[in-house]
């Protein structure tokens, strides 16, 4: 029995987990740490100005599902403000969507909040949009549209 059939509601909003963001204070200390503790390694890592952060996506297994990394630029940035909040640790849960702006459409006639009115740019020239932690269990969910061309 498909959630359609229960709810009414359709199924396939998300296509995969794509990510599950960390807040480290220090991405280099994080990597390194990652890599000798769990084995696993950055297979990208960027500057996203806009976001106010440095990321690494480390790579489990032989999946395309990732761990993201995610240091502070600034003090003022919201992952600083995160970690000055509360510490370092599991910051975002990230879902893979086809279309950034349909699911967001969908998440919305549902009553739920999203940060941006239009989708921003995320890791790797993906297109990204957040549900507000109030209206997701106290858990920011990331809508993630991949950029074109082959899976990251």
């Amino acid at each position: 029995m498909t959630n359609e059939t229960q709810t009414g509601l359709p199924d396939g909003l998300f296509t995969t987990i794509d990510h599950v963001g960390i807040a480290v204070p220090d991405l280099d200390e994080a990597i390194a740490f990652y890599a000798q503790a769990f084995g696993v390694h950055s297979v990208h890592e960027e500057t996203n100005e806009e976001q106010g952060v440095r990321e690494a996506m480390l790579a489990v297994g032989d999946g395309d599902t990732r761990i993201q990394l995610l240091a502070p630029l600034t003090p003022e940035s919201t992952i600083a403000k995160f970690i000055g909040r509360s510490g370092p640790g599991l910051q975002q849960l990230a879902f893979r969507v086809d279309d950034v702006e349909a699911v967001s459409a969908t998440l919305r006639e549902r009553g739920l909040r999203l940060l941006y009115d239009e989708p921003r740019r995320g890791t790797a020239g993906s297109r990204v949009n957040f549900v507000h932690p109030k209206d997701a269990g106290g858990v920011l969910v990331e809508l993630v549209q991949p950029a074109a061309g082959p899976a990251h």
